[in-house]
């Protein structure tokens, strides 16, 4: 394949994925800043439920990520996955506006979270494509139409909650993604991956790769959903009303910041990106134990689209990059599996000690654990 012809297939990748990855989280995002209050509210769930469903859908989002990836590679393929993937996060939508009670909602959480199998052959083919010097913009760019799709779902979700309630509006929010699979389907060029020469082992993944995932599992323990920002917001006497104003700060910061930070770390490395993420999160987790005026909320969900916008872009071309070439996805899948399995314990672990304490103990929780992250990331070296 010629230079240009190489170019050529990469604007056409980026470009598709990025107009699915909009669809998509528009629909979702007409859900995601109502989901806590109406599992806390609608369903009448507690905070130790609504932190057992995240985490359960967290962990299982993680999984269905390393099987594929792994079957990503072993068949060659990527494209079945990723449109599939969209396909069942549209039916999981349904199943949430037909459900009366909590237990209800886990299958469909589960759907939800198993359709980000498209997520680690979707990177895969993203890395496959590009090159050094565009790897982490192109990630940074899939990221910001992620947030720009979550942007205009918060507003149609501010808009049309009064007039159609949640189970309707949650119904609507299934339309986007099958766009998404139409999308994928049409234009999208499946590029098998390099022939595997080697029989799968953890030894084909070097140290660089096993202590990343070390800090970053870390990480994660300590990285619970960003319901519990929602709910610690609702406790400072934010109304309902104003909960999607502050997940719009959020998406919409982390859209305007994503490529500029993905360009940051094509140019000075993806661990310097990566450390100012974790900067930022020890930052997030350090305001409410110190500063209890409702406006800082504001300040809060700022940052945590800054947070974002480093993190992602950095963390996806990082691993495809310490990845071997022909286990690609293999190695993006492994490291979501794992690094997801703490969301479990984590989101889970956050709502008991929220239940029983307060906010305060999740918040200093969740700094230690970033502050051992950042050590460990320190003895990763780069290729």
């Amino acid at each position: 394949m010629s230079k240009k012809e190489h170019e050529k297939l990469e604007k056409r990748t980026v470009l598709i994925f990025s107009l699915a990855s909009f669809l998509n989280d528009m629909g979702s995002d007409m859900i995601y800043p109502l989901w806590p209050t109406f599992v806390t509210t609608v369903i009448k769930a507690n905070m130790s439920i609504l932190g057992l469903i995240d985490g359960i859908g967290d962990a299982l989002n993680s999984i269905s990520k390393a099987i594929s990836g792994y079957l990503s590679d072993k068949i060659r393929k990527r494209k079945v996955f990723i449109w599939s993937g969209y396909l069942m996060g549209s039916i999981s939508r349904i199943g949430y506006a037909v459900s009366s009670v909590w237990q209800h909602l886990i299958p469909f959480k589960v759907l939800d979270r198993i359709g980000k199998l498209r997520g680690a052959p979707r990177d895969a083919l993203i890395s496959e494509v590009s090159t050094k010097k565009t790897r982490g913009r192109n990630f940074g760019i899939l990221r910001m139409m992620d947030n720009l799709g979550a942007v205009v779902g918060i507003l149609l979700a501010i808009v049309l909650l009064p007039i159609l309630g949640y189970r309707k509006l949650f119904i609507l929010a299934s339309i986007p993604s099958l766009l998404g699979v139409l999308l994928i389907i049409a234009f999208i060029k499946d590029i098998p991956p390099k022939k595997q020469k080697h029989k799968f082992s953890i030894r084909l993944f070097d140290n660089n790769y096993k202590l990343f995932l070390l800090s970053s599992m870390l990480f994660s323990l300590g990285y619970f959903s960003y319901s519990f920002l929602l709910i610690y917001a609702r406790s400072l006497g934010m109304s309902d009303v104003q909960l999607p104003i502050f997940y719009l700060i959020f998406t919409a910061t982390a859209s305007i910041f994503s490529v500029p930070f993905g360009k940051l770390s094509d140019r000075l490395g993806r661990k310097l990106t990566i450390f100012i993420s974790y900067g930022i999160w020890i930052l997030i987790g350090l305001i409410p134990l110190f500063l209890s005026n409702p406006l800082f909320a504001y300040l809060l969900f700022f940052l945590y689209g800054i947070q974002k916008a480093t993190y992602v872009p950095s963390v996806r071309a990082f691993i495809s990059e310490l990845s071997p070439s022909e286990y690609r996805a293999t190695g993006i899948g492994t490291f979501d599996m794992l690094v997801g399995l703490f969301s479990l314990p984590a989101s889970f672990l956050a709502g008991i000690l929220w239940d029983m304490y307060g906010y305060y103990v999740v918040f200093e929780l969740s700094v230690v654990l970033t502050i051992l992250s950042i050590l460990i990331l320190l003895m990763v070296r780069r290729k």
